[in-house]
């Protein structure tokens, strides 16, 4: 069995490497479908793997200055407290329901799973779109909004720490792409942090399960990023997008 989260974690990290789409979005259907993973189990070890993953590419960012603090200090000021009222709703639903909750977690990732992938799809068309018009939000308060609901969606489901801040970013701001991804990572991580300590303190992390995941993903990672260069990845991108599409779709209506 060890040796089955190691290989998933490697499959992910080389996923991740190769095409950059988030470690939530690939892991989180298979520790459910696969490895077996009760889902409120699953999005609690999720979140300490995401955590984990992306410390040091936010430690790069912040070194090579791609980071607008501000703009992280605002979204973490939404984030911090969705995050902390998602994973709430998931305690007091698990003591209200039990193991029925698992259900809700269920749809509620079958859900993002197609939103977000349906994105990814489309996303160099919204840019050609939106790249020329002028922000259309622009303060504190709206940056804060966007972590806010990223937040509780993350503190239910781990999924979208990275991507729907970027969904979000990209159509209400106007960032040089660098920036955008360096300030969504290094934010990812104190979001993604919060909701660990979260999950910890209600019991919904595997350690064990975390640290196999982990020994895979950072070799499989570096392996990816050399593949990246060898391999059509536009269309690696297109092929896991459907694939999460069919995936949300089955979570929703299995």
């Amino acid at each position: 069995m060890l040796v089955g989260k190691v290989l998933i974690g490697l499959l992910v990290g080389t996923l991740i490497g190769m095409t950059g789409v988030g470690g939530g979005v690939l892991l989180l259907p298979l520790l459910i479908f696969v490895l077996g993973v009760p889902p409120m189990l699953a999005v609690g070890s999720d979140a300490m793997f995401n955590f984990f993953t992306k410390i040091p590419s936010g430690s790069y960012h912040l070194t090579k200055g791609t980071v607008r603090k501000r703009v992280v200090l605002a979204l973490a000021c939404g984030s911090v407290p969705g995050s902390i009222a998602g994973v709430s709703l998931l305690g007091h639903l698990r003591s209200v329901y039990g193991s029925g909750v698992n259900t809700f977690i269920t749809t509620a990732v079958g859900v993002l799973l197609i939103c977000i992938p349906a994105f990814m799809l489309f996303q160099k068309q919204i840019e050609d779109r939106v790249y020329h018009r002028p922000p259309a939000l622009d303060s504190w308060v709206g940056m804060s909004l966007i972590g806010l609901v990223a937040g509780f969606l993350v503190g239910m489901t781990s999924v979208g720490s990275g991507s729907i801040i970027m969904m979000l970013l990209l159509l209400l701001y106007k960032f040089p792409p660098k920036v955008m991804v360096g300030t969504d990572i290094v934010h990812a991580v104190a979001l993604t942090g919060v909701t660990t300590l979260m999950h910890a303190r209600l019991g919904n992390i595997n350690t064990s399960l975390v640290g196999a995941l982990l020994i895979g993903s950072i070799p499989g990672g570096l392996f990816g990023s050399y593949l990246s260069t060898r391999v059509p990845v536009p269309w690696l991108r297109r092929i896991l997008y459907v694939l999460l599409l069919a995936t949300g779709a089955r979570m929703i209506w299995a």
